[in-house]
């Protein structure tokens, strides 16, 4: 069921000092600015040749990565996202395993205009997990 790594992401108190570290000291390419509206976040992703690394900053007052930087308040890793085939069926599969899906169960549209959902992190070793179908 599981498929690649899509990306780690990464809360950031600085979205232009996060990119500035990916590249300027590190040397790799580095999106815009992209607001995220429906999910509070303004994101950031940094393309790497394996996978990518989302850099995450609050937009809103109800963003969920407030509450993040106000517990870590200078960043750090987030969640993991890992891509499934059929999101319903990843999800139908995993709440018969007895794993909590976040919000009202329902998929809703990510930063790469495709299905997500996210998982209890108390379910995966400690760890928020980002679904995407593929």
């Amino acid at each position: 069921m599981i498929g690649r790594l899509n990306h780690i992401a990464i809360a950031v108190p600085d979205l232009e000092a996060g990119a500035a570290v990916y590249r300027s000291m590190l040397g790799a390419e580095v999106s815009e600015p992209v607001p995220q509206p429906d999910h509070g976040v303004t994101v950031i992703f940094v393309t790497l040749p394996n996978t990518k690394i989302e850099l995450l900053h609050p937009l809103g007052e109800n963003s969920p990565i407030a509450a993040f930087l106000e517990r870590n308040p200078s960043g750090g890793m987030h969640h993991v996202c890992y891509e499934v085939d059929d999101i319903l069926a990843a999800r139908d599969h995993l709440k018969a395993e007895g794993a909590r899906v976040l919000g009202d169960g329902e998929p809703k549209i990510g930063a790469h205009d495709k299905p997500v959902l996210f998982l209890h992190p108390k379910d995966f070793c400690g760890t928020l997990v980002e679904l995407e179908q593929a």
